[in-house]
């Protein structure tokens, strides 16, 4: 049975997700600032170096231009909702247009949380009767809470400007630390050369150079060297590993495992036993 993820939009920047099946996996890089409020369900939220989990009640930020893979959850028999608010960077330059911002703390990846906010979760809240209107939203009430949002947000967190009120485009990095970093999120070449702040030709260019072959190989290599490396250290099983180290599908994982190692994965298990 195909799994039920709905998504409905009230505005291009506002919308209400509900996943009801077992799983709903994706790797995301997120062109604008993602405010969530979960409702009901589960998510883990893998960056590199960090993994979090949320549920009921949780508010949180996710700066744009993260790579994340997110993996998300129905609970305690209630499907996986959220309300969400893409901070576009449009909105965001006109809301501070007028404002003084003092100096801005260099910009953080981290994924920021608002620890159930009374006053971010009835903001959000109030969106919710919005999602059942059959006539069109008006865009004056969108902007009026997108910017109580913002406001509630500087209120919160007197930091966040240094994340909101960054405009600046991804600039060129290292490619090897990048990748390095990045390698287990299951992302279009084309993205990882943006965020690399390159041009896929250059972006290729670049790493058969630093890397000495072709970048498909070598993030295959990777993700099927963590996944062997995550089954003998911490006796994880297949199924539990498979998203987290960039594979879409448990038997195309245990077939390429099998294609580079000369076994299925399963076989470290029993080993082990």
């Amino acid at each position: 049975m195909a799994a039920e993820f709905k998504t409905k939009y009230i505005t291009p920047e506002i919308k209400l997700s509900v996943f009801e099946d077992e799983l709903f996996k994706t790797e995301a890089h997120f062109d604008h600032h993602m405010l969530i409020w979960f409702m009901s369900g589960e998510t883990k939220i893998i960056q590199a170096g960090n993994t979090y989990t949320f549920n009921a009640g949780d508010i949180f930020l996710i700066p744009r231009n993260q790579v994340v893979t997110v993996v998300n959850y129905p609970k305690d028999g209630l499907p996986h909702k959220t309300v969400a608010m893409h901070l576009t960077t449009d909105r965001l330059r006109k809301f501070y247009s007028n404002l003084n911002v003092g100096p801005m703390r260099p910009a953080s990846d981290k994924i920021y949380q608002f620890d159930n906010h009374p006053l971010l979760q009835s903001c959000l809240a109030s969106l919710v009767p919005y999602f059942d209107m059959q006539d069109g939203f008006p865009e004056a009430i969108a902007s009026m809470k997108i910017n109580e949002a913002l406001t509630i947000l500087r209120t919160t967190d007197s930091h966040i400007d240094s994340i909101l009120a960054n405009f600046e485009t991804p600039g060129k990095v290292d490619l090897v630390k990048f990748m390095q970093s990045h390698f287990m999120f299951n992302l279009p070449l084309e993205k990882f050369g943006y965020l690399t702040g390159r041009s896929l030709s250059t972006f290729n260019r670049d790493f058969r150079k630093m890397f000495n072959e072709t970048p498909q190989k070598w993030l295959t290599t990777k993700r099927l060297e963590l996944a062997h490396y995550q089954i003998t250290q911490y006796s994880k099983k297949p199924a539990d590993i498979y998203l987290e180290v960039g594979f879409e599908d448990l038997s195309h994982f245990s077939y390429a495992f099998k294609k580079h190692f000369g076994y299925i994965p399963t076989t470290l298990i029993k080993r082990q036993a």
